[in-house]
């Protein structure tokens, strides 16, 4: 049983008074307080640092934690080049890195991806396209790639990762479609489905595939009595109400006990490694609720655990 954290890396927290000097110091305070990773997001249209050139700082800066990204979106960078950036990047940690990767989100993503020149409508083959031309270029030196979408008769070679075969890339993504792809072609799965029912049947689903995938769950966290301070920061990330996003992602807020008992509901159905994001914006709010999850994360791992068949 895993636990991670989101770091808050995106334009609203840095207008809040947070610093990327100040998350870095998050990344490394997490570390010591004994999370086994910590992670960052990406978008076009939600402004954030970008993840891979903080990634590399807390890289830096830490040891032994674990580095991810929630997700990553492969189609905003050339496929080649990504593949040189990640690598190294998986040099520099001394091979902790994990790719949590997405395919954009209908209704909210299209305009990102005319912008990156990709086309939506092919978004997953695209994808699926580019994690298997990765994995060429970190076990070996292709001379050429041809996919579904991607066509390179000429590639160069790229340094091998410190992790055998590349790091782990695990897939983001609830569609059916989404679970037979990340049942047959990825290494892990990075959800984050409300109902810990709809995660017991979407990992059922992917195992029927066959592949033995590291189940996690990305959950959106405040301690904390009501529901206010969601709501906040839902109207502040996606300029949506908590009704609205409630509906698509984990968010829950309550006490330690509330916390860890809904947590539990999703490590019942199969979750094993819980990235957690604190929903708050102010870094002070953000320093305390931090302070308050480190003082149950031995407790809430202990809890997690799953049980004994």
């Amino acid at each position: 049983m895993q636990i991670g954290l989101l770091l808050p890396a995106g334009q609203a927290q840095l207008e809040a008074g947070g610093s990327v000097g100040d998350i870095v110091d998050i990344a490394v305070r997490a570390e010591r307080l004994g999370f086994d990773s910590v992670w960052v997001g990406d978008s076009l249209s939600r402004a954030r640092v970008e993840p891979l050139t903080l990634l590399t700082a807390v890289a830096q800066a830490t040891e032994t934690v674990r580095l991810g990204t929630a997700v990553l979106m492969p189609a905003y960078r050339h496929p080649v080049q990504a593949a040189l950036t990640l690598s190294s990047l998986d040099l520099v940690s001394g091979g902790r890195l994990i790719l949590g990767v997405g395919a954009g989100f209908p209704g909210r993503s299209e305009h990102e991806f005319d912008l990156a020149g990709v086309n939506f409508k092919t978004r997953f083959s695209h994808l699926d396209d580019t994690v298997a031309l990765w994995r060429q270029l970190w076990t070996g030196s292709p001379k050429s790639f041809h996919g579904k979408v991607l066509h390179y008769d000429w590639l160069p070679e790229v340094p091998r990762p410190a992790q055998p075969g590349g790091p782990p890339v695990w897939l983001g993504g609830f569609t059916p479609a989404a679970l037979r792809r990340a049942g047959q072609l990825y290494d892990g799965w990075l959800p984050y489905p409300p109902d810990p029912a709809d995660y017991a049947s979407g990992l059922a689903t992917i195992r029927e595939h066959g592949r033995d995938v590291t189940p996690a769950l990305f959950a959106t966290v405040h301690l904390g009595a009501g529901t206010a301070a969601l709501e906040e920061y839902c109207q502040a990330t996606y300029q949506a109400p908590l009704d609205w996003v409630g509906q698509i992602q984990v968010m829950i807020s309550g006490g330690p006990d509330e916390l860890i008992a809904q947590l539990r509901r999703f490590v019942d159905a199969g979750a094993r490694h819980i990235l957690l994001r604190v929903a708050a914006l102010d870094p002070r709010v953000i320093d305390h609720q931090l302070a308050g999850l480190a003082e149950i994360l031995s407790p809430l791992r202990r809890t997690l655990e799953p049980e004994s068949p």
